[in-house]
C-alpha cells in the first residue's frame, strides 16, 4: 500500500494528540500529588461558571491545577474528535477508522469518569479514571504507530526466532498495568507513604501489622503529623514494592530473551529496561522525598511511558508472528537470520 500525503498529516496530528494526552496525564498527576482534586467542587461548571469562561483572576492555588487539568482534558477531547474525522477523510483502511472512533469513545468515557470523580467525590472512581487514562494513552501511541510509513508499507513487523520474547513482553506489560493499578490505588487513597522508610518498612524487612504493631505504627505516624492507617494500607504499599522487584527481574529476563530478535526489538528492549531502572529509582526517591509532588508525578508519568512502550513492543512482536499481511518475506528473513548468526 502506498503511503499518501494525507496519511502523513494524519500521523503528525496523532503524534500531537499523543503528546497532549501525555501532558494531560502529567497534569492529572500534579492534581493528585498536590491533593487538590476537589479544589473545584462542581462539574461540568467551575464554581457555577461555564468552564471556558471562568475568570483567569480566580485561577489561584489548587484551583489553578484542577481547572487547568479540565481545560487540557477538553483540548485532548477535541483533538481526538478531529483525529477521528481526519481518519475518515484521509485513511483508506477501515480498521484504522474504527480504531479512531474507539479512541473518541474512550476519551468521552474518560471525561465522564473525571466528572463523576468530582460529583460523587469517591476515591475508587478516581482509581478507574487514572487507569483508563493510562489505557487511553497507550492506545493513542499504538494509533501513532499504525499510521506510520513503515507500518503502512508493511516494513514494521520484525523477524522473531521464537515465541518466548513475545510471551515475556506481554507478561511484563501486564505486570506493569497491575503495578500502575496499585500505584493509582495508593495515590487516590492517599496512602503513598503508608510505609515512609526504605529499604526497610518501619525498621523491619516486613512490617508488623498485628493490633499491637499497628498501635506502634500509628503512634510513630502521629509524632510526625501523619494520619492513622489500617493494615491493608501498609500491605498495598508493600505489594507495590514487591511488584517492582518482580517487574525488574522479568524485564531482565525479557532483555536476555530479546538478544536473538531483530536490531529494532533489541534496541527497544534495552530502552525498556533502562526505563524500568529509572522508574525504580524514582519510586525510591518518592519515598525519600516524603512524596514531593514533582517527584511523585514524574514517577507516575514514567509509569505511563513504560506501559505504552510495553504495549507497542508486545504489538510489534505479536504482529510479526501472527498477522498474515505482515509476514516478513523469506528474503528478508534470510538476511536477518544471517545477521543474527
Amino acid at each position: 500500500m502506498a503511503y499518501t500525503f494525507g496519511q502523513r498529516m494524519l500521523h503528525l496530528w496523532a503524534v500531537f494528540t499523543a503528546i497532549a494526552t501525555f501532558l494531560l496525564l502529567c497534569s492529572g498527576g500534579i492534581v493528585t500529588s498536590k491533593g487538590v482534586g476537589m479544589a473545584v467542587p462542581d462539574w461540568p461548571t467551575t464554581f457555577g461558571y461555564n468552564m471556558f469562561l471562568f475568570p483567569v483572576s480566580q485561577w489561584v492555588g489548587g484551583i489553578f491545577y484542577e481547572h487547568g487539568h479540565r481545560l487540557i482534558a477538553s483540548g485532548v477531547g477535541l483533538m481526538t474528535v478531529l483525529l477521528a474525522v481526519a481518519a475518515f477523510v484521509l485513511e483508506p483502511r477501515r480498521w484504522v477508522r474504527v480504531f479512531a472512533v474507539c479512541l473518541v469513545v474512550g476519551v468521552v468515557v474518560q471525561g465522564l469518569f473525571g466528572g463523576l470523580r468530582v460529583v460523587l467525590n469517591k476515591d475508587h472512581v478516581g482509581i478507574a479514571h487514572a487507569m483508563l487514562a493510562q489505557s487511553f494513552f497507550s492506545a493513542m501511541v499504538v494509533f501513532c504507530v499504525v499510521v506510520t510509513r513503515t507500518f503502512v508499507e508493511r516494513r514494521w513487523a520484525d523477524f522473531e526466532p521464537s515465541a518466548q520474547p513475545r510471551r515475556l513482553a506481554i507478561a511484563v506489560t501486564s505486570l506493569i498495568f497491575l503495578q500502575l493499578a496499585l500505584g493509582a490505588t495508593m495515590r487516590h487513597e492517599h496512602i503513598g507513604l503508608a510505609v515512609p522508610d526504605f529499604p526497610l518498612a518501619y525498621g523491619k524487612i516486613l512490617p508488623d501489622t498485628s493490633p499491637s504493631g499497628m498501635v506502634e505504627i500509628n503512634a510513630a505516624r502521629a509524632q510526625v503529623g501523619d494520619v492513622p492507617i489500617k493494615p491493608s494500607f501498609v500491605w498495598i504499599h508493600m505489594a507495590h514494592r514487591a511488584m517492582a522487584v518482580v517487574i525488574t527481574l522479568a524485564m531482565f529476563a525479557f532483555f536476555w530473551s530479546a538478544r536473538g530478535c531483530s536490531n529494532a526489538v533489541r534496541r527497544m528492549s534495552g530502552i525498556w529496561l533502562a526505563m524500568v531502572i529509572a522508574q525504580v529509582a524514582l519510586g525510591v526517591w518518592t519515598i525519600w522525598s516524603n512524596k514531593a509532588p514533582d517527584i511523585a508525578t514524574a514517577h507516575m508519568a514514567l509509569g505511563a511511558l513504560l506501559l505504552a512502550w510495553g504495549v507497542v513492543l508486545s504489538y510489534r512482536l505479536t504482529l510479526g508472528a501472527r498477522t498474515p499481511d505482515f509476514v516478513v518475506p523469506d528474503t528478508v528473513r534470510s538476511e536477518q537470520a544471517g545477521s543474527l548468526a
